[in-house]
């Protein structure tokens, strides 16, 4: 069982995550991962309202992120990062997730497909 996923996250995604869960008067941040798209697998971040026992936590000092324990070999890794940029005069703020472990992504980029 891994018990240091080794995620590594940006100044900039720590930002907008706190501004999340402030937002959302939510305990912190959970990772996960779901079964979905034409690649097969889809990033699932979401503000933790209720804590789950099964998940590992990350503590980085004023933001707890809970990883799913179920993803947590698929997660291994992980680089996180938020950008904002200006397409086409519109404005699009995004989390960006960097998996070692993907092979592929659909065309959308909403799915990958991880080894």
């Amino acid at each position: 069982m891994i018990t240091n996923p080794n995620i590594m996250i940006s100044d900039a995604a720590c930002a907008y995550i706190k501004k999340m869960i402030e937002q959302d008067k939510g305990l912190g941040f959970r990772l996960s991962i779901k079964k979905t798209g034409c690649s097969g697998y889809s990033y699932s971040p979401s503000v933790v309202e209720k804590i789950n026992p099964t998940d590992v936590i990350i503590d980085r000092g004023d933001l707890k992120i809970y990883i799913d324990s179920k993803w947590l070999e698929l997660l291994k890794d992980l680089q996180l990062d938020y950008i904002e940029e200006n397409k086409s005069g519109l404005k699009q703020k995004r989390l960006v997730f960097v998996n070692p472990k993907e092979s592929s992504r659909c065309g959308c980029g909403e799915s990958s497909h991880v080894e």
